[in-house]
């Protein structure tokens, strides 16, 4: 029998974003010793991308007014990760407020991060091998997903043949991560765990119990059993458009005093809303 490695998985995975349209991308290559040398070590942002999607995507801004969205983007105003990344979530939705003169006005108005109505607008690309050093700590998580620039998903890989790498190990990692590497999940949207059989995902702020799998591609049937549940995740919520949806209009922050919850939709929950929204349409 052959012996399947984590690395085995992390390709299959990999070959799976490729057929959805994903660019792959190796993240040494863009590390400072890499081929492409698009970051230092200790940033998680892909600037350069942010840069030309804003341009691409915001022709009508002025150069100076997108500097300052992309200036107030990269700015953290909170020591607490959570409210850091729900004032992210706020800007990638709502877009970022800008002010700028207009012949003898001061103009007010908003730069988006991503183009909502044209997913094939926006570059979506698959990274691994992506090293980030914080506060003198080196990591590495196994896949993260890029949209123009900004890493929104991260996919924690483990292997389903090693009974000591489960499912509770990857999101033990995770836990970890957010820990040593914060400012990756200050952009953060989804989380991932899988073993490249069993997949799970929730938000930052989800325990391991509120950690649920994907379980429709269409929406319309519930996947079969024999499908490894990490492949109806990418096919069924991981896909462009559900992806861009689920993130502009299913994600929503509770709010109390002390804690902040983000929440994330059951796979029914997102396609009987749309379902609905369509049926009232009609």
């Amino acid at each position: 029998m052959a012996v399947i490695s984590e690395d085995h998985i992390e390709q299959l995975v990999i070959e799976e974003f490729i057929q959805l349209g994903y660019q792959y991308m190796n993240g040494a290559e863009l590390s400072p010793e890499g081929l492409f040398q698009e970051r230092e070590y200790h940033e998680v942002v892909l600037k350069q991308r942010v840069q030309n999607a804003i341009a691409r995507i915001n022709p009508a801004i002025p150069y100076e007014a997108q500097e300052e969205a992309l200036k107030k983007l990269l700015r953290s105003e909170s020591p607490n990760l959570f409210q850091n990344n729900y004032q992210f979530h706020k800007y990638l939705t709502e877009g970022i407020e800008i002010e700028y003169r207009k012949s003898d006005r001061i103009a007010g108005d908003k730069v988006w991060l991503i183009d909502y109505k044209n997913p094939e607008n926006n570059e979506f690309q698959v990274i691994n091998q992506f090293t980030i050093i914080e506060n003198n700590t080196n990591k590495r998580p196994d896949v993260l997903l890029f949209i123009n620039g900004l890493p929104l998903v991260v996919i924690e890989l483990k292997n389903a043949v090693d009974e000591n790498a489960n499912i509770q190990s990857a999101f033990n990692q995770l836990e970890t991560y957010k820990q040593a590497i914060p400012s990756l999940f200050k952009y953060n949207c989804l989380l991932i765990v899988s073993d490249g059989w069993e997949a799970l995902y929730g938000s930052l702020t989800s325990s391991r119990q509120y950690f649920v799998p994907w379980k429709s591609i269409d929406g319309k049937i519930v996947a079969d059993e024999d499908i490894p549940q990490m492949e109806v995740m990418t096919l069924g919520m991981l896909n462009k458009q559900v992806l861009l949806d689920l993130i502009r209009h299913f994600i929503v922050f509770h709010k109390n005093k002390e804690d902040i919850t983000k929440i994330v939709p059951r796979y029914h929950q997102y396609f009987a809303v749309n379902k609905a929204i369509d049926t009232t349409k009609k």
